[in-house]
């Protein structure tokens, strides 16, 4: 399918899934009860209350594949960008759409209320160029770069990302801290710029394309997420992979509920 072919709605999800993951090659199509992940994150995706669209954008064939043998919409996209971002850009430009939102590959669990949690101040609020989520975190989970930490602003403006514990606990000990979950809304003029700029030097160093926004001065609206906390799992190792189907084991009729 070729992006001049595509006629969307105003708000559009893209799920970028790259096969040749650095850490979990080919995870995309690793099996979860049953059926590959990205089949999960797809359908779970599509019942969001405010997307009009819903892609795929993919950068192997057998991924192209598999989504369009499940039904879903795939779109084959170059296979040299370096963040989902860009490949995100490329589907999109020339699209009639407005808002789009970035859905992560690796995340199975995902609640689709939180799509919606994202997008609806983008609806309200013209102004914001790009929101996320948030979510309260334990402290074990305080020393893992693996969660990304976020502190903002008291309008709930990003004022930074980090794979450190920020805020540090220097004469407080009782803090609340918050890990970054990795769902973006952006209105797509926005994107397109973004994804044209060159990276940052925070970015490189904490390698979150996220800190590309801030660096360049723009802001970054932050919602809580009210939804579980299993929901924003992502799968980087085979490890979580397990950890994901022993959750779906636990949540007795989640799979016949979204097949």
């Amino acid at each position: 399918m070729k992006n001049s072919e595509i006629s969307t709605g105003v708000i559009v999800g893209v799920i970028p899934a790259r096969y040749g993951s650095s850490r979990f090659e080919g995870k995309v199509l690793a099996d979860i009860a049953g059926k590959p992940m990205i089949q999960w994150v797809y359908e779970r995706a599509k019942q969001s209350k405010t997307l009009d669209e819903l892609f795929v954008a993919v950068d192997d064939p057998r991924v192209q594949s598999v989504v369009e043998g499940f039904g879903g919409k795939a779109i084959l996209t170059g296979a040299h960008h370096k963040s989902g971002t860009d490949r995100i850009a490329e589907v999109v430009e020339k699209m009639a759409a407005d808002i789009i939102v970035n859905i992560q590959g690796d995340q199975p669990l995902i609640d689709p209320n939180m799509i919606d949690e994202a997008v609806q101040p983008m609806i309200d609020n013209p102004e914001i160029q790009m929101s996320t989520l948030k979510r309260e975190i334990e402290k074990d989970e305080f020393g893992d770069p693996g969660v990304v930490k976020v502190v903002v602003d008291e309008n709930d403006f990003a004022l930074y990302f980090s794979r450190s514990l920020i805020p540090y606990p220097l004469y407080e000990e009782n803090i609340r801290v918050y890990e970054h979950v990795g769902l973006y809304v952006y209105r797509k003029d926005f994107l397109l710029e973004i994804s044209n700029m060159p990276q940052g030097y925070l970015e490189k160093i904490e390698s979150l394309e996220q800190l590309r926004v801030l660096e360049k001065g723009y802001k970054i609206l932050v919602v809580e997420t009210k939804m579980d906390k299993a929901a924003g799992i992502s799968v980087d190792t085979p490890e979580d992979l397990e950890r994901v189907e022993r959750l779906i084991d636990k949540m007795k009729g989640l799979s016949d509920g979204y097949k």
